[in-house]
């Protein structure tokens, strides 16, 4: 088996429903259509070519490819270069379109470049060989595919059979223009119309300006912060609002191991921290839709809150393992759907009321059942937080009473409290500040290490976890507090890994799995702005110059990183990795233009 293409060669190109990934030597080795979390078209990234791929470059071997984005957009230009040639190849997903579609323009620049394209096309997570024919349209010859409920459409340069794909082999001089289109449709109905590639593309870049635009980053690290404001956008669903936290499944976060899950679902606390930083950026339409989304996924019956739901809010999400396909660089299981949905995780409770609040201080207004609904999560949490939970990081091992998960729970609390005190909400906001207070107490009582000097992982634990310096974030503390310090000492004493964190120490008996994992690249995010809100400038700079290292060539992050390989793990491109990027920059910029904005007050000391 060849070697796989690094997950840090790919990007993404996306349309508002879904997304693909384009490896740096011009091949499309993921696809899933209509949604992010539909099956595959294309799934060599987890099996190989005979899973579907659709490449497109020169023959020639000595052609070196270059690659970026049209500035403030998901649109890839890829330029070949050969010693008397140049053309560019384009690939986008036409935004707003209300089908789904991919493109490919082929554009001579100078010189006369030959290309060749293999596409093959395989449906259902690389399962279902399509029956493909030529049919022949009034504007050219096209290429049909057919399984099942899902057909595709292929026009533009004239393709034919070799060994269970489809090749085309043209030339490009200067100027000239060779447009490949893509185009997924419900196999019961007539094949969609042309689309006008020009127009269709000038007004894909004009929309991802436009919202790039809307919002002006931080120096020194504008680049990357409106890049991954781009990414959270492009992880969005555009109809439907919901934030799915990769648009990838099953990206091994060890080589050769089985932490391999599908991240294509909307995690109720990766959306919500999401929306917060969307928020903080101006972006309140998508925060708006957000809202709209959560409260048909969780309306009902509080006590039937998920932390996870497909991108339409549905439910039921069963973990399966597809045997057919080996794996990124063989690491198996592949695995469809997250049995986490089943989990109970105190700590979603926490981030979406947080977010709630936030957007409400930006200036949205509630609806008739948004504060309702908070009042009914919040009724429910005071009946149940007692109860041990999986924690942030989805332990597949026994239910534990996580320090993090508490916090998390006091800051819902205390943001509906805020929403009595602040907005005048109708709530009984004296019951609340005593639950408020009890949990205060209970995490100082049992959540705290006095001898050691640092909170613990979970209640009567010796261990440490990276999520517990999201303590100050929430308010909980200040980053300064004695306690915090020595929890951040414990931290980088136990869990500083090539000089990134680790999120915990999975040889111990918490997770419940074999083998271990890399650098989790959020974890270190949130130790930068821990460093900048603790007096500790000069080595927030540093460790967010390190991170920052780690973005590839067109500014996307993975979960995590092999540092001494300098390699992405994991799924990709991954919303809290870029989420708490913004969040870091935003928190360096602050503290540098001496306009830090104090932390939430510290409340029930």
């Amino acid at each position: 088996m060849t070697d796989p293409t690094p997950i840090e060669d790919y990007a993404l190109i996306a349309d508002g429903a879904s997304g693909a990934l384009v490896s740096r030597n011009g091949s499309i080795d993921w696809l899933c259509l209509p949604r992010f979390d539909s099956p595959s078209v294309f799934g060599a990234i987890l099996g190989g070519p005979e899973a579907g791929h659709w490449s497109l470059r020169p023959p020639d071997r000595t052609a070196a490819p270059t690659r970026e984005y049209v500035p403030g957009t998901f649109v890839l230009r890829t330029t070949w270069r050969t010693a008397d040639a140049e053309a560019e190849v384009i690939d986008f997903m036409p935004f707003r379109d209300g089908r789904s579609n991919l493109v490919r323009r082929v554009r001579g620049v100078s010189g006369t470049m030959r290309f060749r394209g293999v596409l093959r096309l395989r449906f259902d997570y690389g399962a279902l060989r399509p029956w493909v024919r030529h049919v022949d349209e009034a504007g050219g010859p096209a290429l049909l595919a057919v399984a099942g409920p899902d057909a595709v459409i292929v026009r533009g340069a004239p393709h034919h059979p070799v060994d269970g794909a489809h090749e085309t082999e043209f030339e490009v001089a200067p100027g000239e223009v060779v447009d490949i289109g893509l185009t997924r449709y419900p196999s019961h109905l007539e094949p969609p119309t042309r689309i006008d590639v020009s127009d269709i593309l000038e007004w894909t870049i004009d929309w991802w300006q436009d919202w790039a635009a809307r919002s002006k980053p931080p120096s020194p690290y504008d680049r990357e912060v409106q890049r991954s404001l781009l990414v959270l956008r492009a992880l969005t669903h555009d109809e439907t609002g919901g934030v799915v936290a990769a648009a990838t499944t099953s990206l091994p976060e060890e080589l050769g191991g089985s932490r391999n899950w599908d991240y294509r679902y909307v995690w109720l606390r990766d959306a919500a921290l999401t929306i917060e930083v969307l928020v903080d950026h101006g972006y309140r339409e998508e925060a708006e839709k957000w809202r709209r989304w959560l409260l048909r996924a969780i309306a009902g019956d509080p006590a039937g809150i998920q932390i996870m739901y497909d991108v339409e809010g549905a439910r039921r999400l069963p973990e399966i393992e597809l045997a057919h396909l080996p794996g990124y660089a063989g690491s198996a299981p592949v695995r469809l759907g997250n049995a986490a949905y089943t989990q109970v995780q105190w700590d979603v409770y926490g981030e979406v009321m947080v977010a709630l609040h936030g957007a409400r201080t930006a200036g949205l207004r509630e609806t008739e059942f948004s504060w309702p609904l908070q009042v009914a999560l919040l009724e429910f949490l005071a009946s149940n937080w007692r109860r041990p939970d999986r924690g942030i990081w989805e332990i597949r091992g026994p239910d534990r009473h996580f320090t993090h998960s508490k916090v998390m729970v006091w800051a819902a609390f205390d943001r509906g409290i805020r929403g009595v005190e602040e907005f005048d909400l109708p709530g009984p906001v004296d019951a609340w500040r005593r639950v408020r207070d009890e949990v205060r107490d209970d995490i100082l009582r049992n959540g705290y290490d006095a001898e050691r000097g640092t909170f613990t992982q979970y209640y009567g634990g010796h261990g440490t976890d990276a999520a517990l310096l999201q303590l100050p974030l929430v308010g909980f503390l200040d980053a300064d507090d004695p306690r915090m310090l020595g929890t951040v000492a414990a931290i980088e004493r136990e869990l500083l890994h090539d000089g990134l964190l680790l999120r915990y120490r999975t040889e111990t008996d918490v997770d419940g799995l074999p083998g271990s994992e890399n650098p989790f690249l959020a974890c270190s995010f949130w130790l930068v702005e821990q460093y900048a809100a603790s007096d500790r400038l000069e080595e927030a700079k540093a460790l967010m110059k390190r991170l920052n290292s780690f973005v590839n060539d067109v500014g996307l992050l993975s979960e995590q990183v092999d540092p001494v390989r300098r390699a992405h793990m994991g799924n990709t491109p991954q919303a809290l990795s870029h989420l708490t990027l913004v969040r870091a920059a935003d928190a360096i910029a602050k503290v540098t233009h001496g306009q830090a904005d104090e932390l939430p007050e510290v409340r029930g000391e």
